[in-house]
């Protein structure tokens, strides 16, 4: 029987672990995709304790505490910090089979050396050794990325940001370059036209301009992607249910005139302009050199009692069944026609989507750029093990896994990135797995080489970081 968490973890097979140790391991982290605070980073945020680095804002955890049925104010509400990790302490035990089992064990393992298992009986141990670890001045948010050996991190952040952290950052000594995304999902969303006008009124005024029409609001954004650009950004990021058709009844002009004056326009006014706007901001990006990713297939605020009491984020979003295909492929087409579709990422969240995703991504391939549109990492709901497997899995069979850029942690805890081991051990167990049933030849040197493109190189070449 093997030891859980053992330095075997997930590896079944003696060439899974050759894999692993000899060449995924050591590798440096490029997490090309999360949501933490560069604030917190730049000023070096120290937590004061467990329950503030590991539970705030993490919603996996949220959901699986109300599965157990802990009542809202241990989650979110306004119990003691020590109140809510007893709360989740007593819930993990019951995650068994659940990622967040093998996550909450193998980050207390990593960053506090903590061999017990997390429940009711190791509270209070738990607690105080990890309270006493963060004290130590080297336990700061730079000293948590630091002893993963994370080498570039990008951010997650709306157009109207002044990246004044970034900046920080680039003029420090810290290691890790971090590296803001160009996120600009609030451009179009048109669902609340008060909302909207007021984001219209400060994207404006960065750019000295008054936005009334279309136009106006591709010349702000594109004066933000040029500030982004020099800030060292290097990626655009784009959350959507399902890419709009670009063959749209509405002309998408019209339509924006309209909005920008406050009227409310029906879904598929909204979706003629944003349809409009994902290709014009494309050619910005390829003009740029930019990666552009798109995570496609969440419905969002699903609840409508919790939205209005807890606003949204906060762990009411699930799968979408949305139709993906036509207007992804139509977007991606358009640009290609004019020569000028960026190297592109394309994620589901919905598994039946897998297939459609990854043939999608090999539709629009070329040279000289390798694997330019890609099939990304499990997402959400499917960056867990079954999710990893799954997503390998159809790219090898659809694609080139040799190509692939690898992991990211799309997460908004400093604890989080173990889940790039999580990844490098899966992806050696699964290649160690072929080789021991005789489906790949035992060439461990040009397999580990191929297992570190995947888990670094790939990304270091594709995002050419190295030009900033």
């Amino acid at each position: 029987m093997k030891e859980f968490l053992g330095t075997d973890f997930l590896l079944s097979n003696k060439t899974a672990e050759q894999l692993y140790f000899d060449y995924a391991a050591r590798m440096p982290i490029i997490d090309y995709h999360n949501h933490l605070d560069p604030e917190k980073i730049a000023n070096d945020h120290h937590f004061k304790n467990i329950t503030q680095a590991w539970l705030d804002g993490d919603h996996y955890k949220w959901r699986a505490m109300r599965a157990q049925g802990v009542d809202e104010s241990f989650i979110t509400g306004n119990r003691s910090d020590f109140e809510k990790f007893e709360a989740w302490a007593a819930t993990v035990p019951l995650t068994i089979r659940n990622p967040l089992y093998h996550w909450t064990h193998l980050e207390l393992k990593r960053y506090f050396n903590i061999e017990d298992l997390l429940g009711e009986k190791t509270i209070k141990g738990i607690w105080d050794s990890t309270q006493q670890k963060l004290s130590d001045d080297s336990m700061g948010c730079q000293g948590l990325l630091s002893m993963m050996n994370v080498e570039i991190l990008c951010t997650t952040d709306d157009p109207i940001s002044d990246l004044v952290y970034h900046k920080q950052m680039a003029e420090s000594e810290f290691s890790c370059d971090v590296l803001p995304t160009f996120r600009p999902d609030n451009a179009y969303k048109f669902v609340d036209p008060e909302v909207y006008t007021t984001y219209l009124n400060n994207l404006g005024m960065l750019a000295d301009k008054e936005i009334k029409e279309l136009d106006h609001l591709l010349e702000c954004l594109k004066a933000r992607i040029d500030y982004f650009h020099e800030a060292g950004c290097r990626l655009s990021d784009h959350g959507l249910g399902r890419i709009p058709r670009l063959q749209n009844e509405h002309n998408p002009h019209a339509v924006f005139r309209r909005i920008a004056e406050g009227t409310k326009v029906t879904a598929d006014e909204q979706d003629s302009v944003t349809a409009h706007i994902l290709l014009e901001l494309g050619k910005l990006y390829f003009e740029k050199g930019w990666v552009q990713q798109f995570h496609l297939g969440a419905l969002r605020n699903t609840n409508e009692r919790a939205l209005s009491q807890l606003g949204p984020d906060t762990g009411f979003d699930s799968i979408g069944d949305f139709e993906q295909a036509s207007g992804l492929r139509e977007l991606l087409d358009a640009l290609d026609q004019e020569n000028k579709l960026p190297k592109t990422i394309l994620y589901n969240l919905n598994p039946r989507d897998n297939e459609l995703f990854a043939t999608m991504a090999g539709n629009f391939q070329e040279g000289p750029i390798r694997g330019k549109v890609q099939y990304g990492s499990g997402w959400w709901y499917l960056d867990q093990k079954h999710g990893m497997e799954n997503q390998l899995n159809t790219l090898s069979n659809m694609g080139l896994i040799s190509g692939f850029v690898g992991m990211l942690t799309d997460s908004r805890s400093f604890l989080s990135f173990p889940r790039h081991e999580y990844f490098r051990r899966i992806l050696c167990n699964l290649i160690g797995r072929d080789v021991e049933n005789g489906e790949l030849p035992n060439d461990i040197e040009f397999l580990g080489s191929i297992v570190q493109d995947i888990c670094y190189n790939n990304a270091k070449e594709y995002f050419a970081f190295e030009s900033i």
